[in-house]
């Protein structure tokens, strides 16, 4: 690493945080890669983050905003208040075993990590724990909360964390997350997203014998599936819907009396996806009446685009030149060549460099439930590098380097890199007010609020069937050895 020599004493005490717990990085970060649990069924890994900042006299509640996996640590006490927040969720059937070149599966069909949301949760909890080392050690005052954010690959948590107050007195945020090398941005990020399943009622009857006598309820699916890809034509080009039917009925000689199809609409902003949001209820409305049948409209979530303060970016590209990239060794950058070439993408290698930070940013179609909270206070988000420039997440290569020493070094410098930030908003109170000030001025003209309904409740039974199919194998390959974070010296 390339620290400078001006760096404060505040922070050269959270690098060497750092480094003396490298090797516990690792084994955490491996730890809840072999975990690789689902949306909201990720109990196992939240339960290790929050017992180890438990274990570092942070108070911890759990179950937050009612998600059974959620957990907000604090430590600290008045201001300012520093929020930092991050998902640890895998995705299903992409089982990968580490290290390996060809798709091979930890547990053959079971869900596994292959974007790196372990290294976020590691990044999120060894950043924590160095910041506030640091905070004791130099007495700088303020609070830190720690927030464990589940089902980010359905968008689900931070949202609900937002409407129900979790947010409320937090000056700034900083959320990290894993990419091919550092970056940063302010502007808009990422787009804004609704997540909601659509359960057609019909009538069932015998499908050879007397058809005549059902009210099909996949009929109503299929449907409202032509009508909503009609309306793609007259979508703007910064919005976009997707779906994948959950219940097609049971046999085909029986026709189905429900049937449910699961949506997600994009805009680029929340009243753009509202938008789409409105037509499809108007097409599944179509679809029910053609079909003779009725629906219900269940929203899973609802989430804000993704922007960043300029303030908070210029933090985090400060923390990153400070630190510098990885270094990266020969059998690393190796394994990250020959991985490009298998997956048919630019080949070279590991990333060295510091991406500038990039504003106003160009706003990308994907979303993620951090979006709400970039609304509430400032926020950034923290890109640190920690997998293979050139593969594409949600994808059997993705996993290949995320139990390697590639995610471990990754993690060990995104964690300086939001530890840094946090010391910094703590010792500098001029960096808080200036954020507090940009903020301010970039939301002129808009008035943040919830698209969840307020009775909206988290989806608990997402994903459940699959990880109790899959846990019993995936158990046996969980480590053995839980890892223990410790003061530099002791």
């Amino acid at each position: 690493m390339n620290d400078s020599a001006a760096t404060a004493p505040e922070k050269a005490h959270s690098d060497a945080y750092i480094e003396h717990n490298a090797a516990q990085v690792a084994l955490l970060n491996d730890s809840i890669f072999y975990f690789g649990e689902l949306g909201m069924q990720e109990f196992e890994t939240a339960g290790l983050m929050a017992q180890l900042l438990e274990d570092a006299d942070f108070t911890v509640e759990r179950g937050i905003a009612g998600f059974p996996t959620g957990f907000c640590a604090t430590w600290g006490s008045g201001s300012p208040v520093v929020a930092i927040h991050t998902e640890y969720d895998s995705n299903p059937d992409n089982s990968q075993e580490a290290g390996t070149l060809e798709p091979t599966a930890i547990v053959e069909g079971a869900p596994g990590h292959c974007e790196g949301h372990n290294v976020n949760g590691t990044v999120l909890v060894a950043g924590a724990l160095a910041a506030k080392s640091a905070m004791e050690r130099f007495g700088l005052k303020g609070t830190l909360k720690v927030f464990g954010a589940p089902a980010e690959e359905q968008l689900v948590s931070r949202p609900y964390f937002v409407r129900d107050g979790y947010f409320d007195g937090v000056d700034v945020a900083l959320t990290p997350h894993i990419g091919a090398e550092f970056g940063a941005g302010y502007g808009l990020i990422q787009s804004a997203l609704i997540s909601a399943i659509f359960t057609f009622h019909g009538e069932s009857a015998h499908a050879g014998t007397a058809p005549w006598k059902g009210r099909d309820a996949l009929d109503a699916v299929i449907l409202m599936d032509v009508g909503m890809a009609e309306y793609r034509e007259h979508m703007m080009p910064s919005m976009q819907c997707q779906r994948v039917i959950t219940n097609g009925g049971n046999q085909p000689n029986v026709i189905p009396k429900t049937a449910a199809v699961w949506w997600y609409f994009r805009g680029s902003s929340a009243e753009a996806a509202l938008q789409v949001f409105e037509r499809a209820k108007k097409v599944a409305e179509g679809a029910a009446l053609m079909s003779n049948t009725t629906y219900d409209v269940d929203i899973q979530s609802a989430v804000w685009p993704v922007r960043g303060n300029q303030t908070m970016a210029e933090l985090a590209q400060a923390e990153y030149e400070r630190i510098g990239a990885p270094d990266w060794t020969a059998k690393e950058d190796a394994l990250a060549r020959a991985l490009q070439e298998k997956a048919g993408v630019k080949v070279d290698g590991l990333s060295r460099g510091t991406m500038k930070i990039k504003g106003p940013a160009t706003q990308k179609s994907a979303a993620n439930d951090a979006g709400d909270v970039s609304w509430k206070v400032p926020m950034v988000k923290l890109y640190f590098p920690a997998n293979i420039p050139n593969i594409s997440f949600h994808h059997w290569a993705a996993g290949v380097a995320l139990a390697t020493s590639i995610a471990h070094k990754g993690a060990v410098a995104g964690s300086k890199v939001l530890a840094g930030a946090i010391v910094e908003c703590f010792r500098n109170p001029d960096v808080v007010a200036q954020a507090k000030a940009t903020f301010a001025k970039e939301l002129e003209g808009t008035n943040y609020f919830s698209m969840l309904p307020p009775e909206q409740k988290p989806p608990l039974e997402l994903n459940r069937t699959m990880m109790e199919r899959f846990r019993p194998e995936m158990r046996k390959h969980y480590l053995n050895e839980k890892p223990r974070f410790t003061e530099p010296g002791a």
